[in-house]
């Protein structure tokens, strides 16, 4: 029987109290974002929002406790733009929306850093054992994709180098049931044909740092063909996330169908970007439908999430999203 386990891969809304107060402490400009080493003003209001995430998860009821990233300024660069072998430059418009990054460039030799591991202890602490926790990480294509490289001369080079580096940050996390690394580049900007086996190598690495399940969580729409044969035959993934609230998740259906999957899937059942809350029933009715489009016995799990990141939306309904999917399990009991 599949096990459903409601989980989101994190990246949640600052609470509106902590907006104000974050701004003035940071500045108000773009280019005063986080650099790693914040005052310990900056540090104390980062404890209380991440207290709160993991309030909000808790009293939803969520399988799955993420640390909820709320000291990243995007939701992929920022391993980097934090890291001493790193100069950031310009801004630069993240994916289709109207958030930014800034354009981390890397420098030198990309050694450990253990920024994420720190905030994953510190979540591990709040959670205190009611809940497995998960851990949210960049994928390395989408992070390679997004940074510049100007040490290492080589795409094939800097996407292995991103690679170890990722896998030697997982090897320090605190004990974790479930790894989301987050690749929407491979729906936006899919590596070219051929190299297909370069983009799963470089998430294999990561994978095999973990005894944890692996999540590649993709955005914005269906894979290619050819690549989603490749995720599931060589990226090392216990689970593929799916968008399936995308126009195109027909395609998703179809790459099922013809090239099988992972043991697991991830399934992006609720909107992301849009305010409008799923009711429960309707989330189950899209588990239910993607399953009934797939001639096989079930699988080992179900992850229900989000299609992208909830920090697109206001507090308030990002909670309602989570108190959805989780009521959503239950409808499917």
């Amino acid at each position: 029987m599949t096990e459903r386990v409601a989980a989101t891969p994190g990246l949640y809304p600052l609470p509106d109290w902590a907006k104000e107060t974050l701004s003035d402490l940071k500045g108000h400009q773009k280019g005063d974002l986080l650099s790693g080493d914040e005052s310990e003003a900056i540090v104390e209001q980062y404890d209380e929002v991440r207290a709160e995430y993991v309030d909000d998860q808790l009293d939803a009821g969520l399988d799955r406790v993420v640390e909820g990233q709320g000291r990243w300024d995007d939701m992929i660069a920022h391993p980097l733009t934090v890291h001493d072998s790193v100069e950031t430059g310009g801004i630069v418009r993240y994916y289709d929306n109207n958030n930014f990054y800034r354009d981390p460039r890397v420098v030198d030799d990309l050694d450990f850093s253990g920024d994420v591991a720190r905030e994953l202890e510190s979540a591990t602490d709040l959670i205190d054992g009611a809940a497995p926790l998960a851990a949210t990480l960049p994928g390395p294509y989408s992070l390679a994709e997004l940074a510049t490289d100007e040490h290492y001369g080589d795409e094939a080079a800097f996407q292995a180098a991103i690679a170890e580096f990722l896998a030697g940050e997982v090897e320090a996390f605190p004990a974790h049931e479930t790894l989301f690394l987050l690749e929407p580049s491979l729906v936006t900007s899919p590596p070219a044909e051929g190299e297909e086996s370069a983009a799963t190598d470089a998430i294999a690495t990561v994978a095999d740092a973990t005894d944890a399940d692996v999540v590649v969580q993709t955005f914005y729409g269906a894979l290619g063909e050819k690549l989603y044969a490749h995720l599931v035959d060589e990226a090392g993934a216990d689970a593929l996330g799916l968008d399936l609230v995308a126009g195109d998740r027909d395609d998703t259906v179809y790459n099922v169908q013809e090239f099988g999957s992972t043991d697991s899937l991830a399934l992006g059942l609720v909107d992301g970007q849009n305010t409008l809350v799923e009711e429960p029933e309707t989330i189950a009715e899209r588990v239910e439908w993607f399953e009934s489009q797939i001639p096989a016995e079930g699988f080992d799990r179900t992850y229900l999430t989000p299609n992208t990141e909830l920090f697109y939306l206001p507090a308030n309904k990002y909670r309602a999203k989570l108190n959805a999917l989780t009521a959503a399990t239950e409808v499917l009991e």
